[in-house]
């Protein structure tokens, strides 16, 4: 795969640096010959972003819609500059240059998701249609320049797009799950929401009625529907924040014994804490949240003397799609939470 199979020509004004990590995108057409081009109709934002973009506005729609703008017009892709942080997109291909190699695979007017994140993809958006903030989405009128090295998924046909959206959205999370959890662990997954629900519906596959699964949020509601539907063993009401806290309740859920594995799903910051001291030394910590510091988690983890491996999830297993659309086919209350929150 060549150089600009990653999109290097596309970065203004840096030389050798990647699309994600550089400070602005050239958005323009023509599509080249390593690209794909996309309408596109929706952004799925990151919930860490979403959520700091919304309470800087005081969840206005109006100045939600602008902010997304600014930061895209500003930066040719949509990067939030406080959580550095993304999100997806849906839309249709309109174009396949050359080389783009899914050519032979897709084809015009074919609708796809990205899975890969908008802080690399280069975007413009001409009109907000429409903010859906309580699933973190905004529906608009622009276009989208997917590379060579870019990881995308067909619409599938049984289900409806806001639900295949918001499950794609999180697919690495319950797919990295998979590779972890064995069957007899304890596990706690922090956080109710996409992400969290689809590793607790993983993990309970995985665990094959073996082990222990702990569901852990601040919200009752959230948490209750968890319950409801057989998503884990108990579920504990806390504020991640509270790193003490969290370890206590852990504490009483496990008889002492802590967890072999802890899934960290949250949407807020200053939640590394409350992973860390929740694992047995020896165990695993899976950090999903974007709003992760390695800093605090690295620094965290030697300061209370805790030899435990932290995972970074990367947002890409091979065959997260798959592992996820399966999921929601298969495990009909998992589909129905889905289809209540996010449809």
């Amino acid at each position: 795969m060549g150089t600009d199979s990653y999109g290097l020509s596309r970065v203004v004004g840096e030389k050798g640096v990647l699309p994600q990590r550089a400070r602005k995108l050239d958005p323009s057409l023509p599509c080249r010959e390593a690209e794909l081009l996309i309408d596109v109709e929706s952004l799925n934002i990151d919930a860490a972003s979403f959520k700091q973009i919304k309470d800087d506005v005081g969840g206005d729609p109006a100045r939600i819609a602008q902010r997304i703008q600014d930061i895209v017009l500003e930066r040719g892709k949509m990067q939030n500059p406080v959580t550095g942080s993304g999100g997806m997109l849906i839309g249709r291909v309109k174009e396949l240059g050359a080389k783009h190699p899914a050519n032979g695979v897709l084809k015009t007017g074919d609708r796809i998701a990205t899975l890969v994140s908008l802080t690399l993809t280069p975007l413009v958006i001409e009109e907000v249609k429409a903010v859906h903030a309580d699933i973190d989405r905004v529906d608009i009128k622009g276009h989208a320049l997917l590379f060579a090295s870019g990881i995308y998924a067909k619409l599938p046909e049984d289900m409806p797009d806001t639900l295949a959206l918001a499950a794609l959205d999180v697919c690495g999370a319950p797919a990295l799950v998979a590779r972890y959890v064995r069957p007899g662990m304890t596990v706690a997954v922090l956080g109710a929401g996409k992400s969290g629900a689809l590793c607790l519906a993983q993990a309970r596959r995985s665990l094959e009625s073996r082990g222990k699964l702990l569901a852990l949020d601040i919200s009752q509601k959230a948490l209750d529907a968890l319950s409801a539907i057989g998503l884990c063993d108990e579920a504990l009401k806390v504020d991640a924040t509270q790193g003490v806290d969290v370890m206590e309740a852990v504490q009483r859920a496990t008889g002492g014994q802590l967890c072999d594995l802890v899934v960290n799903c949250a949407s807020v910051g200053n939640t590394e804490m409350a992973s860390l001291l929740s694992v047995k030394d020896g165990g695993t910590v899976i950090f999903f949240s974007m709003a992760t510091s390695f800093t605090t988690a690295a620094l965290g983890a030697e300061g209370v003397g805790k030899d435990v491996t932290m995972l970074v999830g990367n947002g890409y297993v091979p065959g997260h799609a798959a592992l996820t659309l399966d999921l929601l086919r298969t495990e009909p209350s998992l589909r129905q939470l889905f289809e209540a929150r996010y449809v």
